[in-house]
């Protein structure tokens, strides 16, 4: 382009449509930039294994089926299971109390209370069940009860990768239904045979 037609309002119009094609692949540049991050976070999920559900002024987090590490428990059809789960209470003046926990999947009781003897949780504070690692908080100076609860007679569908509905009633917020993950503990047994066959096959 000439000095003449830069001077011209045709050269004048062929840089500003120079300048909008600039403008607009870099629009789009950071629009796919844009795109791929939602995605990518849109895959991402919590480190927690459990579930979670709000019910009034209560949230409940990691609420899963806990896989036995112990003798005392067995993921077997009738064994017994623990429940783990973390019951945070949002309300800065009114307590609430978790009245019980239900499921058709299995006889749910909770074997040892907080150490007040109730489950009350108040305001500001949390109400945890299972191991350490199960109830940790985003907020560490959250004060937290920890209480036992136990699924006994489970049925065969109380498995590794399955979920089954736990129902959690509470004295003020009502009742919630969380569909509830079993853990698939942190080792999976494999099938001797079918490693064999994957080799042969290669």
């Amino acid at each position: 382009m000439t000095a003449i037609d830069a001077a011209t309002p045709l050269g004048r119009h062929r840089r500003t449509a120079a300048a909008l094609a600039l403008l607009a692949g870099g629009a789009f540049a950071l629009t796919a930039c844009g795109a791929g991050q939602i995605s990518q976070t849109a895959t991402q999920v919590a480190a927690v294994n459990g579930n979670s559900a709000d019910v009034g002024d209560i949230q409940l987090r990691n609420v899963h089926v806990v896989y036995p590490t112990s003798e005392e428990y067995s993921i077997t059809s009738g064994g017994t299971v623990e429940l783990g789960f973390t019951a945070i209470n949002s309300n800065t003046s009114v307590a609430d109390e978790l009245t019980g926990i239900s499921s058709p999947e299995a006889r749910v009781t909770i074997v040892d209370e907080a150490e007040a003897g109730s489950n009350e949780i108040a305001p500001l504070t949390a109400l945890g069940a299972g191991s350490p690692a199960d109830v940790q908080l985003d907020d560490p100076l959250l004060p937290i009860q920890l209480i036992k609860v136990e699924m006994a007679d489970i049925s065969e569908n109380v498995r590794p990768g399955l979920t089954l509905p736990v129902t959690f009633e509470f004295a003020n917020a009502g009742e919630v239904v969380v569909n509830v993950p079993v853990d698939a503990g942190i080792e999976l047994e494999r099938d001797p045979s079918a490693v064999t066959e994957h080799s042969e096959g290669e």
